[in-house]
């Protein structure tokens, strides 16, 4: 289906209309080949609050937004390759129900959908365009993927020292590498992790430590606790955890 529906007229309309949606500060959209397989308003895990994120899936790569207008106008678009995903269903927890992990070697966080159907299509359709995709090209399923990281409402003091307590005063901050949530002093040092930056990045005390001396560390993504979620918490600003924090 996905074949046939490649170079019709009516699947470059309707990447055309999405494209246009994000208006020119997005990148373009249409290309050869690609086809929009679904959208959908999903619940994204963000560092400060959970958000209302409109999320689109292609054949070969997962598209989100900020909402500005309901179905008509989207920002801070962010593109993710299908190549590099993996998915792990996450635990209901409280108000946080039907929810999975996106992970990849760049990026990786928590969803929410409406109901356990919608969960169960998502993560179904997300897993025939990644399996689809390695198979064509011949490559294996990404092996390392960053750290989800932990809400900053999970933690009111150092996640490594536990004796920091955060105030307006002394920051929260994320290790790049574990995802958790620290303080200054026990994040003061920065690794190199190609996969996430060019540039070394902030990582706490004790993944520094095992970085530096070659141990490979086991990542922490897969499990963490979950803040309660309320319709007052749901906002279009801007992703809070692409902070430089």
């Amino acid at each position: 289906m996905v074949d046939r529906l490649a170079n019709s007229e009516a699947n470059s309309k309707r990447i055309g209309v999405v494209e246009a949606c994000f208006g020119t500060a997005g990148q373009p959209l249409v290309i050869p080949g690609r086809v929009l397989i679904g959208e959908g308003v999903l619940t994204k895990l963000c560092r400060k609050r959970p958000k209302a994120r409109q999320f689109f899936l292609f054949n070969d790569i997962l598209v989100y937004g900020n909402i500005v207008i309901q179905k008509k106008k989207y920002n801070k678009q962010h593109i993710i390759p299908l190549e590099s995903v993996t998915i792990d269903t996450v635990e209901d927890e409280g108000d946080l129900r039907n929810g999975w992990l996106i992970k990849t070697p760049t990026k990786s966080f928590a969803v929410y959908a409406a109901t356990a159907t919608e969960k169960s299509e998502w993560m179904s359709h997300i897993s025939k365009c990644v399996s689809d995709l390695l198979e064509k090209s011949g490559k294996s399923p990404t092996g390392e993927h960053a750290a989800v990281w932990v809400p900053d409402s999970e933690a009111t003091v150092c996640m490594r020292c536990q004796k920091t307590k955060f105030t307006p005063v002394s920051r929260r901050h994320h290790c790049r590498k574990c995802g958790f949530v620290v303080c200054g002093p026990c994040s003061e040092k920065k690794f190199l992790l190609p996969s996430q930056s060019s540039k070394p990045v902030r990582v706490c005390e004790f993944c520094y430590k095992q970085l530096s001396s070659g141990a490979t560390l086991p990542s922490h993504s897969d499990s963490y606790s979950r803040p309660e979620i309320s319709s007052n918490n749901i906002s279009d600003d801007d992703d809070d955890d692409d902070s430089s924090d």
